[in-house]
């Protein structure tokens, strides 16, 4: 028989492998949900290149043929990993198709305000807005998630303030391609992580798609009809590279769905710094947009405000996992005794 004092050690000893376990498993899915925001991201930032590749297609086909082959890429991947039963429900849940709808809604928005910022030659206003991105993310968490701004997140919102307000003056008008960009995707990515429990990637970006079809289908024939598509006039480079747009366009929204199911907002905030960084040196570097005197003002006093976002959220990030960490060891004596 055991003594009572090797129950207990036992007890101990069991309590903390589970907690060791939980903790690995937890470590898992944090690098995983990592590896896949740095993907989406990345991808993102690369997208101008592939926008100047499709010339001279303009900002509405090329956003209508990312729908339409989108869906046709997205039924693919749910016949193969046979989850069309999980979408049927999808479409039944209420409370998932509603926001998916206004997800649908807010990402076509975004899609067509970025595509025509960089062919129109404002790749760099369009970075801008994904710089601006996070400060968005701030203000819904006050003005929607009734949330308390710490001294920091008010320094770094006042300044993105100031920023937009330089810029404006620098533009001539208000830089509205990045204002709707940070506001469309701000709202975009609130409502993904609100419903992303409820339903899988593959299967929140199918009904984003199914939702927009329609309205890209009708888009495609009458510009079909008009003779200003490029899809079957340009060439069969050019229909495959614009085919390839269903692809290019799930993988990276494949890949946030993914990661905002895996990550708190605070790691999501640091991530998507990439895409605005690559964007930002692909249209210096290769599209050769001018950036004035006052515009790098305007973009540092931007970065500025981003680097005291950044420095508290990795102050709080920090302490929250100081607090979390207690608790685990608090909880494993707990079961011991």
């Amino acid at each position: 028989m055991s003594t009572p004092e090797q129950t207990a050690a036992q007890s101990t000893i069991t309590a903390s492998h589970a907690s060791e376990a939980a903790a690995a498993a937890a470590k898992k899915e944090t690098t995983a949900g990592v590896v896949f925001g740095i993907g989406a991201y990345g991808l993102w930032g690369l997208l101008p290149l592939y926008f100047v590749v499709l010339q001279p297609a303009g900002a509405v086909e090329i956003v209508a043929n990312r729908v339409v082959w989108s869906l046709i890429f997205c039924a693919l991947l749910i016949t193969i990993t046979r989850t069309w039963r999980l979408l049927g429900n999808a479409f039944k849940e209420r409370t998932v198709i509603g926001p998916l709808a206004i997800a649908a809604g807010l990402i076509a928005i975004n899609w067509l305000t970025y595509t025509f910022g960089v062919t129109t030659g404002h790749a760099v206003e369009a970075s801008l807005g994904y710089f601006i991105n996070p400060l968005v993310s701030v203000l819904l968490g006050v003005f929607v998630l009734k949330e308390t701004l710490r001294p920091l997140q008010w320094a770094a919102v006042v300044i993105g303030f100031i920023a937009v307000g330089v810029l404006t003056v620098s533009y001539g008008k208000l830089p509205w391609i990045a204002l709707v960009l940070a506001f469309s995707f701000g709202l975009y990515g609130f409502v993904k992580k609100r419903v992303g429990p409820k339903v899988s990637a593959i299967t929140s970006l199918t009904v984003e798609t199914v939702v927009l079809a329609p309205i890209a289908g009708a888009v495609m024939v009458v510009l079909g009809v008009t003779g200003a598509a490029t899809l079957g006039s340009d060439g069969p480079a050019h229909f495959w590279l614009l085919a390839a747009s269903g692809i290019i366009t799930a993988v990276p929204l494949l890949f946030f769905g993914a990661s905002a199911r895996r990550l708190p907002m605070t790691t999501i905030g640091l991530l998507q710094y990439f895409a605005p960084i690559l964007q930002f040196i692909v249209a210096l570097t290769v599209l050769h947009e001018a950036m004035t005197p006052d515009r790098w003002v305007g973009f540092g006093i931007v970065w500025l405000a981003l680097l005291l976002l950044t420095l508290d959220m990795l102050r709080t990030a920090r302490k929250n996992s100081v607090i979390r960490r207690n608790a685990t060891r608090k909880n494993a004596r707990l079961g011991a005794a």
